[in-house]
């Protein structure tokens, strides 16, 4: 409690200003003896259930990422084999073709570079997904060639 009230408390929100004072306050009832050795006990169970149900939904998310990958791995259907790689290309290219535009339009118009390099922010989200779809992809790609050598 105290570890995580602390950290709470760094956060410049009033929600998690309210949250680290709550905490704080539970675990003065805790070492003052408001809270007995019972409710704690109990405390603890309840979050041990909560994180395997949490932890049996995940399996269960996992299972069916699995099923969909290996599915695509025994695919007769080149396309369905080789998005992975083809969605990595089109990412690099894209990349490439925004990242040398944008150097381009810096170049030749140095009064815009501040107004290029701002709109060049709100680019973040649509670079984030992609980015990360494709690190997804690579990841387990890399798992699945390690598995297909007959490593763990």
């Amino acid at each position: 409690m105290k570890a995580v009230g602390a950290g709470l408390e760094t956060i410049d929100h009033p929600v998690a200003k309210t949250a680290a004072e709550g905490l704080k306050q539970v675990g003065d009832a805790v070492t003052k003896g408001d809270v007995t050795p019972a409710q704690i006990i109990e405390a603890n169970r309840h979050s041990e259930r909560m994180a395997e149900i949490e932890l049996s939904r995940d399996r269960s998310v996992l299972a069916t990422i699995n099923r969909t990958i290996r599915a695509e791995v025994q695919s007769e259907d080149a396309f369905v084999r080789r998005w992975r790689p083809s969605f990595g290309y089109a990412v690099a290219l894209t990349w490439i073709m925004t990242m040398g535009s944008i150097a381009a339009a810096i170049i030749l118009t140095p009064l815009q570079a501040p107004a290029i390099i701002a709109a060049l922010v709100n680019t973040s989200p649509i670079w984030g997904i992609a980015l990360g779809v494709l690190g997804v992809s690579v990841v387990k790609r890399s798992a699945d060639k390690k598995i297909g050598e007959g490593g763990a």
